[in-house]
């Protein structure tokens, strides 16, 4: 299926006073890493990686052994859903939904569940009217640079030295998640990731301990992570053209470019096309090649190729040969 073309026009700038080329950048979408099935619009989600109440004991010298605050996970990880929430709730007409209860009890570890029972699953999605159902399995956190640096310390004092190393001043929060998506109406799973985000903080305390933004932004950085894989990503793409002309139509060139700096691409296109019916030689070979610049601003891929061919094949400009090479490839992928 063709990509639905999105075009963004960020600038166009002259490269230097006396250049006869200008050029724009565009901004173009690419295809999301994963896509949803059909049928699925409303999608309710939970939080499954709370730990069960009889499991006291090894979350607390897990937290010792991390470096975590006791519990901070359990309120982090709701960060993940929020940034679920926020991100594709309302694209492209999906809904995202919280059900009474968006806390279900996991392992409370890097252990990931097993798959959810199918009742519970069509229950949950029966009570909020959704076509699936997302889940946090699994969330786990730590301070990777504060371990480190844990390490260094007591390894210093075991060696004999008489000064331990200072500790970092900027400390790296990780965490771990991991999703599952679930088709109550086929008993299928969707979608299974999981993934591991980082972000670096600095710290001025004097335990070098993570500031308290820490784990909530890298546990809303791990949701938008998972959601980003369902959203189109981007890239630019540069297109040169030409600002100046030689002899008669010299201003012409001139008018055309600075229609073209105010984003008026049909007036530019206006002007280059009438020098293109008109001049001969290098500056015709000029104005096919803005012409084919303007028609893929404005969306006008085909007519934009054949601009560029006749650019180089009629009057040898080697700038139109190259652009069609990446116009026919942009055509092709799409």
């Amino acid at each position: 299926m063709k990509t639905k073309l999105l075009l963004l026009l960020l600038s166009i700038t002259i490269l230097s006073s006396c250049s006869k080329y200008g050029y724009v950048q565009l901004k173009y979408p690419s295809s999301p890493n994963a896509v949803l099935p059909d049928g699925i619009k409303t999608i309710a989600i939970v939080n499954r990686s709370i730990a069960p109440k009889d499991n006291k004991h090894n979350i607390l010298t897990e937290t010792i052994l991390s470096g975590e605050v006791a519990g901070s996970d359990k309120i982090a990880s709701d960060e993940c859903l929020k940034a679920i929430f926020d991100r594709f709730n309302g694209h492209q007409d999906y809904r995202v939904v919280f059900p009474a209860k968006t806390r279900l009890v996991g392992t409370g570890t890097r252990v990931t569940p097993d798959i959810l029972n199918w009742k519970v699953v069509k229950d949950i999605c029966d009570s909020t009217n959704a076509d699936a159902l997302l889940v946090l399995e699994m969330f786990d956190s730590n301070s990777d640079i504060l371990l480190s640096a844990l390490n260094n310390q007591i390894n210093s004092v075991l060696s004999g030295n008489t000064s331990a190393p200072a500790p970092p001043n900027q400390i790296r929060m990780n965490v771990i998640s991991y999703w599952r998506m679930y088709d109550p109406k086929n008993k299928a799973i969707i979608d299974q990731y999981q993934s591991t985000s980082y972000l670096t903080f600095n710290t001025t305390s004097l335990l070098n301990t993570p500031p308290p933004e820490a784990l909530p932004q890298t546990a809303y950085a791990a949701g938008e992570e998972y959601i980003y894989r369902f959203l189109p990503s981007y890239y630019y793409v540069r297109r040169d053209l030409y600002k100046k002309g030689k002899g008669a139509f010299k201003d012409q060139f001139r008018t055309g470019f600075r229609k073209s700096e105010v984003a008026n691409w049909k007036g530019a296109y206006d002007v280059w096309l009438g020098i293109a019916e008109k001049a001969t030689g290098k500056n015709a070979g000029k104005a096919c090649l803005n012409l084919a610049v303007a028609c893929e601003v404005l969306g006008k891929n085909e007519e934009a190729l054949a601009w560029a061919k006749k650019s180089y094949e009629d009057y040898g400009n080697k700038l139109g040969r190259d652009y069609a090479n990446k116009l026919k490839y942009r055509i092709n992928v799409e």
